[in-house]
Formats: structure tokens, sequence, C-alpha cells
């Protein structure tokens, strides 16, 4: 099957029917009918799959998609023109022009935890770009996998865009074929495999990843605030967000005020009995909540704890100043589970945020202008957000990606389509003018040819 696709959307690609920008309009505007016609739909399988609820299914998936292709059928006209640059003076006269063009067959491999908005955000900005796209859903959430299926089936001929449903056996067939580009969201391990995959055809890949995500709070943060951004950030989707903050550094002196501010909040959000709130999320795995549930013992625990098997069901919980060699510390938590360690100098912060691998987000609380400067300039990570968490991936002008070990390439607005995009380079000569120095016999002194440079 995974070969028949890749025949039809070459013949498809080759008919060079997908580099009209009217033609991808037209189909992007299906796709947003088809996701409004939907949404309820879509709302009960994220349900189905962890017992998502609605307000954080529409927040966080469709409206997010929504927005994302209301904003790319406005301007994919304008995206898809030549882009004229400076001319050269070595090329004079001449017009100099970047040519947005698609690369081709695009494979997207999506992930379980926001299992709607990362498979099908990618999807319009390679539409938008005028590629062909093969859909790998997760597995792990089948019911969103199922209605991702039927509403791409609806909107798109096989030709122009697949989705193909299955388990590891899928992919590794489908990373088996050769690509244009390969868009892949997941764990760094997983990445690994994807990236060495595709170095066998030289092909081009945006990897979104992960990392532990630090969050500093420091001794002049308003601590009411932060703990109620903190805990927002933290807990939405059960924790399992890539742009999470995985664990606090906190200045000593506030540490005490911050966690009891973080038990009010919690308990604002979700009530006493967090387990029958409708707003609280389940582990979408099995294997996922045995390893959280796991991480947690001989764990010194100020708040929370509580596992049910029967639910998959981790509550919000906090721990105190876990080692760093520590089984919970060791990758990205990726639940509800939010440790909390102190520190007193930048030295304390060194040691811990650079002891881990670049990771995608990076939070820092304070009111203090210099270390926030300092803070976002000391450490590599994909993007981050000052007094606020998670917040920064709600700008479509800002790319969302990472760096190092949490990934490579940005996407989100015109940002997709560019990635999605080779920058072909063009150069137009006229022909009433043809300078004959830069042809042999070169009888052009030396010294003239040294300031050539000049002329770029």
């Amino acid at each position: 099957m995974v070969k028949s696709i890749v025949q039809t959307q070459n013949a498809f690609f080759a008919s060079q029917r997908t580099r009209d920008s009217h033609f991808r309009k037209q189909y992007l505007k299906k796709l947003m009918q088809e996701v409004l016609k939907m949404e309820d739909a879509i709302c009960d399988a994220l349900y189905a799959d962890f017992k998502k609820p609605k307000f954080e299914a529409l927040a966080t998936e469709t409206q997010l998609l929504l927005a994302e292709l209301k904003h790319a059928i406005k301007h994919i006209s304008i995206w898809s023109r030549p882009n004229p640059v400076d001319f050269s003076w070595t090329n004079f006269p001449s017009k100099d022009w970047i040519q947005p063009e698609p690369y081709g067959k695009v494979l997207i491999i999506s992930p379980w935890n926001y299992p709607f908005m990362l498979a099908m955000a990618p999807l319009v900005g390679a539409i938008a770009a005028g590629n062909t796209v093969v859909l790998k859903p997760s597995e792990l959430s089948p019911n969103t996998s199922k209605i991702i299926a039927k509403i791409i089936t609806a909107v798109f001929p096989p030709e122009y865009v697949a989705v193909v449903e299955g388990g590891v056996e899928v992919s590794q067939a489908l990373l088996a074929e050769k690509w244009e580009y390969i868009f892949f969201t997941g764990s760094t391990h997983v990445g690994k495999i994807i990236y060495q995959s595709a170095a066998e055809n030289l092909t081009p890949v945006t990897l979104e990843l992960g990392g532990k995500n630090p969050c500093i709070v420091d001794e002049t943060a308003s601590i009411n605030l932060a703990a109620k951004r903190i805990a927002w950030g933290k807990f939405i989707n059960a924790g399992q967000t890539c742009l999470a903050p995985d664990y606090i550094l906190v200045h000593q002196s506030v540490k005490g005020k911050l966690v009891e501010q973080l038990k009010k909040n919690i308990v604002k959000f979700y009530g006493e009995d967090v387990q029958s709130s409708t707003d609280f999320a389940r582990m979408a795995t099995e294997k996922h909540y045995e390893e959280l549930k796991q991480s947690l013992e001989g764990e010194d625990l100020l708040f929370g704890g509580t596992c049910s098997d029967a639910d998959l069901y981790i509550s919000p919980t906090l721990v105190n100043e876990p080692q760093i060699q520590s089984g919970l510390m060791e990758g990205e938590i990726f639940g509800p589970i939010l440790p909390i360690v102190s520190y007193s100098t930048q030295e304390d912060l060194d040691r811990y945020i650079l002891h881990y691998p670049e990771s995608l987000a990076l939070y820092v609380f304070s009111k203090n202008r210099k270390f926030q400067k300092e803070i976002m300039g000391r450490y590599r990570f994909g993007g981050g957000a000052i007094n606020d968490t998670v917040i920064h991936i709600s700008n479509k002008n800002l790319p969302f990606g990472g760096v190092g070990h949490s990934g490579m390439g940005g996407y989100h607005g015109k940002h997709s389509f560019d990635l999605f995009s080779h920058q072909k380079s063009v150069v137009k000569r006229a022909n009433w003018l043809d300078v004959p120095m830069r042809y042999a016999p070169y009888n052009i002194p030396i010294r003239w040819v040294k300031r050539i440079r000049h002329l770029f």
C-alpha cells in the first residue's frame, strides 16, 4: 500500500497542479469547512483517547488549527509570489528574486499527546507550500487517528494527501521510501532514528522533540501570579505537553510561599477531588502511566501523588528537592509531576540547567530586567517566556521549534510555509550589456581584480 501511495503522489506532483496557489487555497478552505463540521466529533475522539476536557480540546487542538488555516488561506497568494531582492553589481543589468517552490512528497509523523493539532498543523504548512503529503498519525491515540483519516479522506484525493494508520511496522515501511521532506514530532530517541533514515537519501527534516524545560522563579517574582501560570502550563493536558515546565528552580527565600500558592491553585483549578474533575485529562498510554508512577517511588511528595491503575490517573503532584541523578530527573517527565528545587546562586542554576541537553522551552519569573535578560541569553533552548509559560506557541509570528537535542526547524504561520518551501534563487540577466573582462584571456590588471569584492 505504501509503495502505491508513493507512486501516485509522485505522478500527481509531477502534474504541476499543486504549484497553483489558487488550487492549494481551495483545498485548505475545504479542510477548514470539514474541521468545523467535525469539531464535536474531534473533541469526542480526544476524550475517548485520554479524557481530554472539551475546553482543552477546543482551545489547544481545533481552534489553534483553525487559526492556522485562516491565516494560510488569507496569505497563501502573497507567500507564493517571487520575492525580489537587490541585484549585485557583478550581475548588472539584472533582475534577481527568490522563488518559493514545493519540495514534493512530504511525510508527516505525528505524536499522541496533541494528536489532532500536531498532525494537522504541519499538514497546513505543507499543503500551503504546494507539496503532497502522507500523514502517519499516532497509533497510541486510535480514536483521534480515525477521525483524522475520516477528515482527510473527505477533503483530499489520496494522490494529494493520504493518511496511513498503524504502528511501528508502518512507520518503518514509510521510512524505507524516498521522501523530499520529513516532519516528525515525538521523542528525541525516535527523532534520531528518523534523522538516520532521512540521511540515506539526504532528505531534509524537521524534528520537533522535547526536553527538560526549566522554570526559574527568583526572589523578585510575583509569587501568586507565577504559581497560577506555572500550574496552568504544567497541568494542562495532564502535563503531557512538550512545552510544559518540567521542573522549577526557585530561589530558596521564596520556595515555601511558591509551594503553598501552587497547592492553592491546583485545588482552585480542579477541586479537592481532582480525579472527579471534568477538567483534568488522563495518561494517554498504560506504559507511560507505569513509568511515571514508578518514578515517584522514594521521592518526598509535597502534594498529590495519588494514582489509579484502572483510570490511568495521576494527580497533580509536587516533588520536593529530587536528586539530579534520580529516575524522576533523568529525562523529560511528560506528566502531572512537578519537581521543585531550590537555588541560591547562579552557579546553582548552571549546575541543573547545563546538566541536561538543550530544552524545547525555558521560563523565568522575575521583576528584575537584568536577570531576565541574563537568563534568556545564557542558555540554549527552543523558545520561552518571561513571567508566563507555554503561551509563546500561540503567536503565529513566532516560529515554534527546538534546538540541538530538542529538535530542528520551526513552524507556525508563514514560518510553516517557509519551512516546507525550497527558496530558489533566480537571476535574469539583460542582453544589452556584457562586460568582457570576466572572460579569458585575463588581461585585466591584478590590482583591479582585488577590488571586485566591492561589487558584491
